[in-house]
């Protein structure tokens, strides 16, 4: 399984939201590259990198900031966060970016998906954001009106290879992931799938690494001491 620190921007600082709630927002650094170049040090091969104001608003404020990361580091960069059209899609990828999420774009607009998948084979992924058992868009401020697995269903048929699922009551929460639904995932689709929110111990990244799905993004649980990257990348293989 691979570990994905993961770096949230928001006006080119890192923070962390507490359950996507952007009124719940605690800055972590003003120089979010030191982290990523700390995370590189620690032994990681790959960051997950999500801007929160493209979330809400479909822009690329913090482009800049992602392009100083792929240029410091060899890092596999991941990035999501308001890719809504191929115009941004291809700016990250122009960026060294090696994989684009979409989010609210893989909900509402199934050609723009098709073809941003077809046009950059094996670079785009989709995240599948739930809350109260459905997926959520719109930088989670909305719930739509597909259920996790028939979400999920639908992107296997598409021929999406990447999936990230979060479950949002748990974000930033350090209570533990949802090692059910990651269990259920793995069991029922043929996709890789990451685990995102919650992971919060090192019995966590134990727990889904013998689940056998494809990664995990450690965030808040790093930012505050509870797992070292290293640790938790040693334990992860």
């Amino acid at each position: 399984m691979h570990i994905f620190p993961a770096i949230d921007l928001y006006d080119k600082k890192a923070v962390r939201l507490l359950k996507g709630d952007y009124n719940q927002m605690t800055i972590y650094s003003d120089n979010p590259s030191e982290f990523a170049l700390d995370f590189e040090k620690q032994g990681a091969k790959f960051i997950h990198i999500v801007d929160l104001e493209g979330a809400r608003d479909g822009t690329t404020p913090n482009l800049d900031v992602i392009k100083e990361i792929t240029k410091n580091t060899n890092l596999f960069v991941e990035v999501g966060g308001g890719i809504r059209n191929m115009d941004v899609v291809k700016k990250y990828i122009d960026a060294g970016v090696q994989r684009v999420i979409l989010g609210t774009a893989a909900v509402k607009d199934e050609e723009f998906l098709k073809l941003a998948a077809s046009t950059y084979p094996g670079k785009v992924a989709v995240g599948v954001d739930i809350l109260d058992g459905y997926v959520a868009i719109r930088g989670w401020t909305e719930k739509s009106a597909y259920t996790c697995f028939e979400f999920c269903e639908k992107m296997q048929n598409l021929g999406i290879k990447n999936i990230i699922c979060t479950d949002i009551s748990k974000d930033g929460a350090m209570q533990g992931t949802n090692h059910e639904l990651y269990r259920e995932l793995s069991e029922k689709f043929s996709m890789d799938i990451t685990a995102s929110g919650g992971v919060s111990s090192i019995e966590d990244v134990e727990k889904l690494a013998k689940l056998g799905i494809y990664g995990a993004i450690i965030g808040k649980a790093y930012y505050i001491g509870a797992i070292s990257i290293k640790e938790a990348i040693e334990v992860a293989k």
